[in-house]
């Protein structure tokens, strides 16, 4: 039992990406802010939010979600705070443990093997899972767009699973007109599967590239949502506003829980920290400015759409969009959605980004097979693991219904979370004289703070999340006791994989 909970020491993941091997370190505080804005702002700011204003109904009208109403930016404060207490916990470990591996790396220094292949595991909800979501929005944000010019058909831009769950008797139809192999329809999401390709491709080549390309989306997204809030403003009606709490603190907790989407991306510059140029001072920079940049523009983004329309008008896939052409201003709605369509790229782009840096670090601890530790011999990119995430993004992506995996996505998102917070506690409490770059002040008041608060966000979930949460846990220990605990280095007593250039 000892050894399912052995620690990594913290000086070896230290220094893995220095000496002239491994990870190019060439991003600096400018970068790491463009990378979480580009994560952050995206699916959720430009999907979630008519969800979390308007509520859910199921087919057989039962609610499934209670509208959160105009005190939607109570549920975007209260969030922000909640990450804020997180991302101070996450910028300590990040400042001691500057390596690509994120809660993963921070859970093996903090809570030892088994906990850290679990968290490793749980990861994969947040960004492969999660950007299975983001490229299905994108691939409708993106239809819309070129539809004037381009009638795809709807078997080519829905997924199977998102046309057999819809409620919408069009999307439904499609089950009737696709056609058929052998009795079987062909219903894929080619547009989701595509842009998956296109940004694995630019992730291989090289994290200074993609960094370029995602800091030109970023201003990209920046403008639209500018454009957005003024044009909008010019056109508040107050009566909207009213009632402001439509369901009370139960619709703010609600939305909370699924507007969470919006935030999932700020800890994924974590996974970028064996890339960054001086990582005990960028880090913390980074998480923090990233963090409250983006809550101020959601604040004043959720603001701005609650009171141009009624808030039971926002329930829509393109809800900023749709506000647009209610509120009769269809002349600036193509810009909306082309903002959606950038945006939601550059997510894609930081998800595809940390998901195989967390494939790589634990391979290069034995708890995956060791080839995912090579790096391209040009380009000093985890190839591999990134050609391996994209594929399994992007043909997920064909057939899977986007609305099964944003709670997946958050649940998992929440639960790395309350690990990181209480990981920083157990590090304080064993290595207290340890040097610490950068301190979370009150840590005693702020992680536990951090932890419960994310916790309560859980709770908001609904219970077949849960469910799923269990048995998705459930089999990664499975694995870890098959492979990960079998080829550990550590338990082997050896040091991690040395860089493979093959």
């Amino acid at each position: 039992m000892n050894s399912l909970f052995a620690r990594k020491p913290i000086a070896a993941p230290a220094g893995e990406g220095d000496g002239g091997h491994g990870l190019r370190r060439t991003l600096v505080t400018k970068d790491l802010v463009a990378l979480s804005i580009g994560a952050v702002i995206g699916a959720g700011i430009f999907s979630t939010l008519g969800t979390a204003a308007a509520g859910e109904v199921s087919p057989t009208g039962e609610v499934v979600r209670y509208a959160a109403g105009p005190a939607l930016v109570i549920s975007f404060v209260l969030l922000g705070a909640a990450c804020a207490l997180a991302a101070l916990c996450y910028a300590e470990l990040a400042a001691m443990i500057p390596t690509a591996g994120s809660a993963y790396a921070y859970s093996y220094a903090s809570f030892g093997e088994l906990v850290a292949w679990i968290i490793g595991f749980d990861l994969i909800l947040e960004y492969a899972v999660g950007n299975v979501a983001v490229a299905i929005s994108w691939s409708s944000y993106f239809t819309s767009l070129i539809s004037p010019l381009v009638d795809l058909p709807g078997w080519l831009t829905h997924g199977y699973f998102q046309v057999k769950a819809s409620s919408n008797p069009a999307i439904h139809a499609i089950l009737d007109t696709a056609p058929r192999i052998g009795g079987l329809p062909i219903i894929l999401n080619l547009p989701a599967f595509l842009i998956v390709m296109a940004i694995t491709w630019l992730l291989v080549i090289g994290v200074r590239e993609s960094a370029r390309v995602n800091n030109v989306m970023v201003l990209v997204k920046l403008a639209v949502l500018a454009l957005f809030v003024i044009v909008g403003a010019m056109h508040i009606d107050p009566a909207n506003y009213t009632p402001f709490a439509p369901n009370g603190f139960r619709g703010i907790h609600q939305g909370a829980a699924i507007v969470f989407f919006a935030y999932i991306g700020f800890d994924a510059i974590s996974t970028a920290a064996e890339e960054v140029k001086d990582p005990q001072r960028t880090m913390p920079r980074g998480l923090m400015l990233g963090l409250g940049i983006c809550t101020l523009i959601y604040v004043i983004v959720g603001a701005v759409a609650t009171g141009l329309v009624p808030y039971q008008q926002l329930a829509s896939s393109d809800p900023l969009a749709h506000a647009f052409d209610v509120a009769g201003l269809q002349r600036f709605e193509w810009i909306i959605s082309a903002g959606a369509v950038v945006s939601m790229a550059a997510v894609l782009l930081v998800f595809q980004y940390g998901q195989p840096r967390i494939f790589f670090s634990m391979a290069r601890d034995g708890l995956l097979p060791a080839a995912a530790a090579k790096l391209h011999p040009k380009y000093r990119t985890p190839h591999i693991t990134t050609i391996i995430t994209g594929l399994m993004v992007g043909l997920a992506a064909l057939v899977a219904d986007d609305v099964a995996t944003y709670d997946l996505t958050n649940i998992g998102t929440l639960f790395a979370f309350v690990i990181v917070c209480i990981g920083v506690l157990i590090l304080r409490y064993v290595e207290p004289d340890r040097p610490r770059p950068f301190r979370v002040p009150f840590v005693w008041l702020v992680a536990p703070l951090g932890a419960a608060a994310c916790v309560f966000v859980m709770k908001g979930l609904p219970p077949v999340a849960w469910e799923r949460f269990g048995i998705w846990l459930a089999i990664g220990v499975v694995a870890y006791l098959l492979y990960g605990r079998r080829h550990s280095r550590l338990r082997r007593g050896l040091p991690p994989v040395d860089f493979d250039e093959g």
